[in-house]
């Protein structure tokens, strides 16, 4: 059998053997990727993956499985399978019911682009020699990274008469420049069509910003502001996008349990969940479901307005969905905060004292359900007095709470940038932020 046909036998047989409903999915990805380290390629490797999802329910018993066999035969034990566990398992009272269609789609614009396909036949090479040596005619001593390139499509259809499909392509290009042990800087790029990549750009940007990073001294703890470049408040976006989701609210893993239609954040905030985003990498025509993809206002003016569901959940909370399946958990999907109207220069003019940081890792929560973390600042970090940076600084951490630094957005800058990436797993689109009064501890 055709791949297509397999997945259309499968759900057939699913609905002939007993299941009150199924949800089924063709996926195939061919993807490329080049490593490069002390500024030279070090590695490439391509590769090609498909498989069929499938999610069913019998007697309000709910269960998932996966198949990357082909046959007609291996269709046949996925479906014995499935059958087999699901009557073993409790029934699911949370369980509410899948979306219902049929559903009309829009195309995600800037969706697909040939020429991030045309990437790998070779000169995916080229783009990666192009970013180093802007680099390293910058100043770096070493440039390292990743260039991923990936061609995707998906075909969907549920018993509740839903069919879709969507082909994407997408690309993700990483680079750090180093000149030493404590000056580096780390940029990242990622977005679905060729349009506004510019390796050289990224290289000889990330090399300035290591250089002035050159002999850093010891940072000093107390209260700061903080001046977040895309890439660092895009890591604390991320974490505060996972407690979004319902599903995070019910289990106890967010700092949002019992907060909607409350000021949780700076009036001038507002963030979105917005699967429609222009070559955006979390855009889709529709959600796990089929549900079609939409703009959400999560935060609207500092105010909560609602968590993530997908249609189950959102029976369970006499709501509706905001089409974000994750069968079993609501999922973002690009996370927006809409930019303000400050340059950076604005920004640097409102600090008193404090800093500036290029990136972050090792976020971690020491209390989910109340927000409370901390996180280390990484690559170039700046101290900057009377509006002006001063000297780079090393050794710091953050250690405070995700709610009081919404609350203490000062200011919100006009150049959104897309990021993605190790600790950014779902795309954020966010500018630079001015936050007031952060915690700022040694972090040796």
């Amino acid at each position: 059998m055709e791949p297509e046909e397999l997945t259309r036998y499968i759900q057939e047989q699913l609905l002939k053997k007993g299941t009150d409903s199924a949800i089924v999915s063709l996926q195939k990805q061919e993807s490329s990727q080049i490593k490069f380290s002390n500024s030279k390629v070090s590695a490439i490797k391509n590769w090609y993956q498909m498989a069929i999802g499938v999610y069913a329910v019998y007697k309000k018993r709910t269960i998932m499985i996966s198949t990357r066999d082909f046959s007609k035969e291996s269709a046949d034990e996925v479906v014995d399978k499935l059958l087999k566990f699901a009557k073993n398992l409790p029934p699911n009272k949370e369980y509410n019911g899948i979306a219902k269609g049929p559903f009309k789609y829009r195309n995600v614009k800037k969706g697909f682009d040939k020429r991030v396909k045309e990437l790998n036949k070779g000169e995916n090479i080229e783009v990666v020699k192009q970013a180093v040596d802007a680099a390293v005619k910058k100043g770096a001593k070493r440039v390292a990274g990743v260039l991923e390139t990936d061609l995707s499509s998906v075909y969907l259809i549920t018993s509740n008469n839903v069919i879709a499909r969507e082909k994407s392509t997408s690309l993700y290009f990483s680079l750090r420049a180093l000149v030493d042990k404590y000056a580096s800087c780390h940029l990242n790029y990622g977005a679905r069509t060729m349009d506004g990549f510019e390796p050289e750009k990224i290289g000889r940007k990330a090399a300035s910003l290591a250089k002035k990073a050159v002999n850093p001294v010891e940072g000093r703890s107390g209260k700061f502001d903080v001046l977040f470049s895309p890439l660092a408040f895009a890591n604390i976006l991320a974490n505060l996008g996972e407690a979004f989701s319902v599903f995070s609210v019910e289990s106890g893993l967010s700092c949002l349990a019992g907060k909607l239609n409350k000021m949780i954040a700076s009036p001038i905030v507002n963030i979105y969940d917005d699967g429609t985003v222009a070559n955006a990498l979390g855009s889709s025509g529709f959600d796990a479901e089929g549900v079609p993809s939409k703009k959400t206002a999560v935060i609207e003016n500092g105010e909560l307005k609602t968590y993530l569901h997908n249609s189950s959940t959102a029976k369970r909370h006499h709501t509706e969905t905001t089409a974000n399946a994750g069968l079993v958990s609501p999922e973002p999907s690009n996370i927006v905060l809409e930019k303000g109207d400050s340059s950076e220069e604005d920004m640097l003019k409102e600090i008193k004292e404090g800093y500036y940081i290029t990136n972050l890792w090792y976020t971690r929560f020491n209390n989910y359900n109340t927000g409370d973390f901390s996180t280390i600042p990484r690559d170039a970090v700046f101290y900057v007095k009377d509006g002006e940076i001063k000297f780079p600084v090393k050794h710091l951490r953050i250690s405070d709470n995700i709610l009081n630094i919404l609350k203490n957005v000062k200011m919100i800058g006009n150049r959104p940038e897309q990021i993605f990436g190790w600790e950014i797993e779902t795309p954020v689109i966010t500018p630079m932020v001015l936050v007031k009064g952060l915690n700022i501890t040694k972090s040796e």
